[in-house]
């Protein structure tokens, strides 16, 4: 398989520059088996069958970005420089990894002014990233990071508008509850209180996970031979409690359907050959393009991806490379929005 085989053709006005309001108002697109039909994400409650439950990824998105004030004191008398920083993901020894803009004017040592309370000293640097060593930690380092960060947007999202104060609830899942992402999983976007509550009735079931997503999702692929990409990895967890709800739930028959991408991954990681979930935590570097065989995962409620994306790759595993052309196809005549803040599909490939 080669990386043009998961490339399309998307005009710009197709990307979502903001969520749907109400959520649960964005379109579906329901693809099972070889059907399509358009529909919106408040059908699930038609779609979906009593018994089935749904993977939710309760990583809660960190407002990681973060603009501050180089201060370098020199025998002329110092000087002041502009620097842009994305935090990445806590190291052991307290530091943070980020990305920092730019780059090249930072020396280790220096130090970077975010806020009043807030400030970092660049401990070390190399592989195109700092490592930012904070002023502050714990419950102190979270409210000033609260009061001085903006949410880590996309950069197609940021490249045609900046964050704003709309986006600290509208990048954040309903159920977010572990702080660590640095990028939403946009699929738990589209699901609010009224959605949950009428799911529910209908005994779909939900199971919480944690993966917490880095700034890796937005890597591009850069071999031509899909099958050598090295993919990133990220943080998660699957507890026992959420280990007997799955297990419990495929014996009893019904489907086992991931909200996102991160969720199906993480599940993924923690299925055995037998098919059972158990616990599991730590990093993970799954990688699911076409002739995976999936373990656990009935269908994947999930949005639609950047071309030659890994995430294109997943859905193309899921459902065929040539099905995903198709559903893709069909999206892009029918007016369908793309990427983090657009719509959504429910793919439920053949039996």
């Amino acid at each position: 398989m080669k990386l043009a085989d998961f490339d399309y053709d998307l005009p710009e006005d197709r990307i979502a520059l903001r969520p749907a309001r109400p959520r649960s108002s964005a379109k579906l697109l329901l693809a099972e088996g070889d059907a399509i039909r358009d529909l919106h994400v408040s059908d699930l409650v038609l779609i979906l069958r009593p018994g089935d439950r749904l993977i939710l990824n309760d990583t809660k998105v960190i407002p990681a970005r973060l603009s501050g004030t180089r201060r370098r004191q020199s025998a002329s008398g110092g000087g002041l420089a502009r620097i842009e920083a994305t935090l990445l993901a806590p190291e052991a020894d307290g530091t943070w990894a980020a990305l920092v803009k730019p780059l090249r004017k930072l020396k280790t040592g220096e130090v970077i002014v975010f806020s009043d309370r807030l400030s970092a000293e660049v401990a070390a640097i190399g592989g195109g990233q700092a490592r930012l060593l904070f002023s502050l930690t714990g419950a102190d380092f979270d409210a000033a990071l609260a009061e001085s960060g903006a949410m880590p947007l996309p950069p197609y999202i940021e490249r045609l508008r900046a964050p704003d104060a709309a986006d600290r609830e509208d990048y954040q899942p309903l159920w977010a509850r572990v702080p660590g992402a640095v990028a939403a999983p946009t699929a738990s976007l589209h699901f609010d209180e009224a959605l949950m509550q009428a799911l529910a009735a209908r005994a779909v079931s939900f199971t919480h996970v944690t993966l917490h997503v880095g700034a890796g999702t937005f890597l591009p692929v850069k071999v031509e031979d899909v099958a050598s990409h090295k993919m990133h990895a990220e943080w998660g967890e699957v507890t026992q409690a959420a280990v007997e709800e799955i297990n419990a739930t495929k014996a009893a028959g019904g489907r086992i359907i991931p909200v996102g991408t991160t969720a199906l991954r993480l599940v993924e990681s923690a299925a055995g050959a037998d098919g059972q979930v158990r616990p599991w935590m730590g990093d993970t570097d799954i990688f699911i393009y076409p002739g995976y065989r999936f373990l656990v995962t009935d269908g994947l409620m999930t949005n639609f991806h950047l071309p030659k994306s890994t995430l294109l790759m997943l859905v193309s595993a899921l459902m065929g490379r040539e099905r995903i052309r198709r559903i893709y196809d069909h999206a892009i005549a029918n007016g369908y929005r793309f990427f983090s803040y657009g719509d959504a599909s429910l793919l439920i490939p053949a039996p």
